[in-house]
């Protein structure tokens, strides 16, 4: 049965640990996460970008597939389904799909509409019990056609989207979506430091969890992280894999061809690179 997100990242939270966000592409990738997070006695939230939502037939089809896995795997951690940079539009479309917990991006609004249409939004979807996250300060790179020069977030416009109630807050600290440039600046923990002390026991979100070098992960996390997001991580590793697997001709031999078998190496590589994440978060063992 899938869950909110509050409940999961307040316990991170206090916790001093972070839950991670891994999104998904297809059946493979959302069984190989949700199998690990099972392993690992982990939380898990699994998220939707809008792009991907249309990849995979739409959000009534991602609910039925992800609700059908949780039941067939006998998977009993606790499990959040999250729209990932969602428009307001989206996410309405989200929530009445099924979904437990969305995304609102509205940073590239004024911060006036972003926070009248977080407000609409927060209210909607906590009368559902559904998980609402907001942000400010938009995130550098390109993520579904969502481009995003990179801002520092506002901490004071931090605290008037934290005060409507939203359940966790995505704030620009210099993190990207992507492969991290060779002339990276690393995050910004003072502004961090000032967003937290903005939004008091408001939990964080870090996204562009790809490349961030594991010492800066875990101080984010001592500043008020709670989750972190990582897609592009998983997709190198299942491209590497199934790259592999091809070039020494094993899709050549026997009925190497079979998806079963040709998905299989990518398969594993992500279940490897979500284990390893959830290790350096910290979730392992809290569900």
């Amino acid at each position: 049965m899938l869950v909110s997100a509050k409940e999961m990242l307040n316990k991170a939270r206090d916790g001093k640990y972070a839950v991670g966000q891994f999104n998904i592409n297809n059946l493979e990738w959302t069984k190989a996460i949700l199998l690990t997070a099972q392993e690992n006695n982990s939380p898990v939230i699994l998220g939707v970008s809008e792009g991907a939502g249309k990849y995979m037939g739409g959000y009534d089809a991602i609910v039925g597939m992800v609700n059908g896995l949780i039941k067939g795997l006998n998977i009993t951690v606790p499990v959040a389904l999250h729209l990932d940079h969602g428009s307001f539009e989206g996410a309405y479309k989200c929530i009445e799909a099924g979904f437990s917990s969305v995304m609102f991006d509205g940073s590239h609004y004024a911060i006036e509409e972003n926070i009248e249409k977080s407000t609409k939004l927060i209210a909607d979807a906590n009368a559902k019990g559904i998980s609402v996250e907001c942000e400010v300060g938009s995130i550098g790179g390109e993520e579904d056609g969502v481009v995003g020069a990179g801002e520092i977030a506002d901490p004071a416009e931090c605290k008037q989207i934290a005060d409507l109630g939203t359940t966790m807050l995505a704030a620009g600290i210099g993190n990207i979506h992507g492969k991290y440039p060779a002339n990276w600046a690393g995050l910004d923990f003072n502004a961090l430091a000032k967003i937290k002390e903005a939004v008091g026991d408001m939990p964080l979100v870090l996204h562009g969890g790809t490349g961030i070098p594991e010492d800066m992960i875990k101080k984010a996390i001592s500043l008020g992280v709670a989750k972190i997001n990582v897609n592009t991580e998983c997709q190198l590793a299942f491209a590497e894999a199934t790259r592999k697997y091809i070039e020494a001709g094993k899709d050549l031999e026997g009925k190497g061809f079979d998806p079963r078998k040709l998905l299989a190496p990518g398969f594993e590589a992500i279940k490897a690179t979500v284990k390893e994440k959830m290790e350096l978060f910290g979730s392992v063992n809290q569900a």
